[in-house]
């Protein structure tokens, strides 16, 4: 098994479940572009290179992502389009305002990705 450290910030917490393969975002994401989220995108490459059945993103208490956290998320999941045998499943919540759009728009990049918001 893959050494997975969770990635840590002033403001968030981005914690790997390796049982399950789930990745747990909490707080707000708000970093300055590519280069500072490169430790969260290879945290999500980690879990993906496992080659899981199923990997779990839940961003339920994640309250924020700026446009450079939604364009690291949006260019992970169209990585996962080549791991064929990969389910990606993406947990969010109607009480966290940013995610009813944004991760719809997810979909459109991995059409077999779930989306469960609720």
């Amino acid at each position: 098994m893959i050494a997975m450290q969770d990635v840590k910030g002033e403001d968030y917490t981005v914690h790997v479940e390796p049982e399950t393969s789930t990745v747990l975002f909490q707080g707000e994401l708000s970093l300055g572009g590519p280069t500072e989220y490169a430790p969260i995108a290879e945290l999500l490459n980690k879990v993906v290179e496992t080659e899981p059945n199923t990997m779990t993103l839940d961003l339920r208490n994640l309250g924020f992502l700026n446009s450079s956290g939604i364009s690291m998320l949006s260019k992970f999941v169209l990585s996962v389009r080549k791991k064929k045998g990969v389910q990606l499943v993406v947990l969010g919540s109607n009480d966290m305002p940013w995610q009813g759009k944004s991760l719809k728009n997810l979909e459109k990049l991995l059409p077999g990705l779930k989306l469960d918001i609720q």
